[in-house]
Formats: structure tokens, C-alpha cells, sequence
């Protein structure tokens, strides 16, 4: 199968895949939402602590604008951050080390207390929760490849495999509506494709259950496991750019953008982490191919002599 990304190696599609959730992160943050008062206002979880340990009476503590300012300074702070670390991705072989160790580090902690975070606002499933693993990994995978280059990837790709699985699991979970399926992925459908709404729900479902069967494919060795990786890359690619598509409204051209453009950036990893395992795939294959070649060489030498 050719490959039509064939410019962008292995090292690259992991740099944009960190550059692209950390900027979509910081878009976010700066200029939306992030579910951090879904935490620090659930009276469940936190008045025990506000009560005993700020001594705020929790009804003082909710409705106090200097708390409501608070949560939105460190909000826009994580936003700077953000910001800050994707700047460190673009400037990566000026910086030090240490420097870029400490950024990449951080925003996939960040992003890990993110998926969190979403996982509560959305009543514990697991599929919301697994479903950031290619995001939380991409920094490191960056990190990874930039300090000890791309070959020392290698013997971790079963588990940056697992981590598209997970993620490509968990929207088909969605997708076939074994968690409530988001009426977002029907509008997307609708819209995106010009279905009807039957048809939307059972593109759905076939696209759900492809995911699952690229997710088990993916381990398979050989054509089934690039055919899997593919399918990621090109649904990857098509479910983010779906965001921008299907809400995208000319007369209202910088309002569309401004806010679903974040929210195709931020998905971007979803194509560029299959990408680049697909390229380092293709690196070992060519390897062992060299290494067949040259013990054919010498069993036919050895035969002659």
C-alpha cells in the first residue's frame, strides 16, 4: 500500500502529535473550559475538605467570586503552560535537555489529572477515561524519540499499540451506544456525510465495530496489523477534521473555528501517533528484510565454499 504521508518520518509524526494536543490544550484553557469546577465544586467530594481543612463554609465556598476567580486564574495558568510546552516541542533541539524533559513530563501528568477530570463529569466510564490514552502518551513518545531516538522505540511498540487500541476501543464503545451515544456523533454523521438520522446511527455502529476489529488487528503481524494501523490513521484523521466539518458555518466563519478548530487540533494525535507507528513498523520490516537477505548471502556462501 503506498503511503501517502510518506514525508513525514517517524520523529516527525510523533513532534506533531505533542505539538498538536499541547496546543490544542492550551487553546482550550485560555479561551474555553476545563472541568475543573465539575471537581472543585462537587459538594460530595470536596466540602469535607473546604469545611475541615479551609474552614469555608461550603455554601460561602460556591457562591464566593473570589473562588470562581481563583478557579479561572489556574485554568488560564495550565493554558499558559500548555502554551509554553508546545513552544518547547517547536524550539526542541535548542532547548535543554532537562528543560524539555521537565515539559513533556508534566503535560502528560497534566493531561493523565485532564482524562480524569473528564472521567468524573462523565459518570465514571471507562471509555471516556481510556479514550485520552493517545494524548497522554504523545508528549512522551516526542520525548522519547527526540532524547534517544526513534529506534528506542521499538521495543515499546506493543504498548504505544495498546494505547491506540484503548483509545479506538472506547469511541467504538460510544459509537455503538454501549455508553449513551454523544447526540455530537450523530450531528457530525449527519451533517459531515448528509445522512438521515437512521443512517447516521448505523454508520455509527459499522464504524464502531471496525474499530474493534482494528483494535484486535493491530497485534496481528504482517498485512492485518498495517491494514489496522491504516484504518486508524485514516479515521484517526477523518473523526478529528469531522469537528470543523460538520459545525462549520461560512457567514459565521471565525466563530466556527474559534470553536471547534481547538477540538480537531487536540484530536490530531488519533492520526499522527498511528502514523508514526506505522513508519516504525515499516523501519523494522526493512531491518529484518536486510538481516534475511544477508543469512541467505551467507548460507549460499558457506554452501559454494
Amino acid at each position: 500500500m503506498k503511503n501517502p504521508f510518506k514525508k513525514i518520518n517517524a520523529y516527525w509524526a510523533f513532534r506533531l502529535a505533542a505539538l498538536s494536543v499541547l496546543l490544542g490544550r492550551a487553546y482550550q484553557h485560555l479561551f474555553w473550559e476545563a472541568p475543573f469546577r465539575e471537581l472543585l465544586w462537587d459538594e460530595r467530594w470536596m466540602r469535607p475538605f473546604v469545611e475541615k481543612v479551609l474552614g469555608w463554609p461550603w455554601r460561602d465556598w460556591v457562591t464566593s467570586p473570589v473562588v470562581d476567580a481563583n478557579i479561572q486564574h489556574l485554568i488560564t495558568g495550565l493554558g499558559i503552560f500548555y502554551g509554553l510546552a508546545a513552544l518547547s516541542v517547536v524550539f526542541a533541539g535548542k532547548l535543554p535537555a532537562k528543560l524539555l524533559s521537565f515539559f513533556m513530563w508534566t503535560s502528560a501528568f497534566l493531561l493523565s489529572l485532564l482524562a480524569l477530570m473528564y472521567w468524573k463529569e462523565k459518570f465514571f466510564h471507562l471509555g471516556q477515561l481510556f479514550e485520552f490514552s493517545l494524548q497522554i502518551i504523545s508528549p512522551v513518545l516526542f520525548l522519547l524519540s527526540q532524547n534517544r531516538g526513534v529506534p528506542a522505540l521499538r521495543p515499546r511498540l506493543k504498548w504505544i499499540k495498546l494505547a491506540i487500541a484503548l483509545t479506538f476501543i472506547c469511541h467504538g464503545l460510544y459509537a455503538i451506544g454501549v455508553y449513551p451515544r454523544p447526540g455530537d456523533f450523530v450531528t457530525m454523521m449527519m451533517q459531515g456525510l448528509w445522512l438521515n438520522e437512521e443512517q447516521a446511527m448505523q454508520a455509527l455502529y459499522l464504524a464502531g465495530s471496525l474499530d474493534f476489529i482494528a483494535a484486535v488487528a493491530l497485534f496481528i503481524p504482517g498485512k492485518p496489523g498495517k491494514i489496522a494501523l491504516w484504518y486508524c490513521i485514516l479515521w484517526g484523521l477523518l473523526t478529528a477534521l469531522a469537528r470543523v466539518w460538520a459545525h462549520f458555518y461560512l457567514p459565521f466563519w471565525e466563530q466556527s473555528l474559534h470553536q471547534w478548530a481547538w477540538q480537531t487540533v487536540v484530536r490530531l494525535p488519533h492520526f499522527f501517533v498511528p502514523l508514526g507507528v506505522l513508519r516504525l513498523v515499516e523501519a523494522v520490516e526493512a531491518v529484518e528484510s536486510v538481516k534475511s537477505g544477508e543469512s541467505v548471502k551467507a548460507v549460499k556462501s558457506g554452501e559454494s565454499g
